[in-house]
């Protein structure tokens, strides 16, 4: 099931049960996870994209091994507000998904999500390998936590 609404993916998750970030690139997809009160957000791992299918096994291995509730893509607005290929491309994902699993998908805009991941990161003094290889998740928790704290305000901290 896709929710355009936060409200209604809010009303979609199942209770005491975590929901996991995505932060959807051409290369990687960042993976951030919560914890079952949807308080915080913790980067989990970064997927290697290979194809659709492969990309979504990974996904759904990660969902069945920590029970998640349901899940939140990054939708790459442009900073005008307007969605262009990145969003459809996104868009498109999210429906693949959703016909492979009963969970939730709802969407959160992305935008500056991996500029303020950068700054947390080179302000943690962490190396530009170490950098390059967390980013995504990173970004990802990010994403979540923005979704966490609006789901917060809007009563649905179980």
């Amino acid at each position: 099931m896709i929710c355009d609404d936060i409200a209604d993916f809010r009303a979609a998750l199942p209770p005491m049960q975590a929901i996991a970030g995505l932060d959807l690139g051409e290369k990687t997809i960042g993976v951030a996870v919560s914890d079952t009160f949807l308080s915080v957000a913790t980067p989990l791992e970064t997927v290697r994209r290979k194809k659709f299918t492969l990309d979504a096994d990974r996904l759904l291995q990660i969902i069945a091994a920590r029970r998640l509730g349901g899940l939140i893509l990054g939708l790459p607005r442009n900073m005008d507000g307007s969605e262009g290929p990145r969003c459809q491309s996104t868009r498109a994902f999210a429906r693949n998904l959703s016909r492979l699993t009963e969970v939730p998908i709802g969407f959160w805009d992305e935008r500056l999500s991996t500029v303020a991941a950068e700054k947390a990161l080179l302000e943690a003094d962490t190396t530009r390998k170490r950098r390059a290889e967390v980013i995504d998740h990173v970004a990802a928790s990010y994403i979540l936590q923005g979704v966490l704290d609006r789901l917060g305000h809007l009563g649905a901290g179980r």
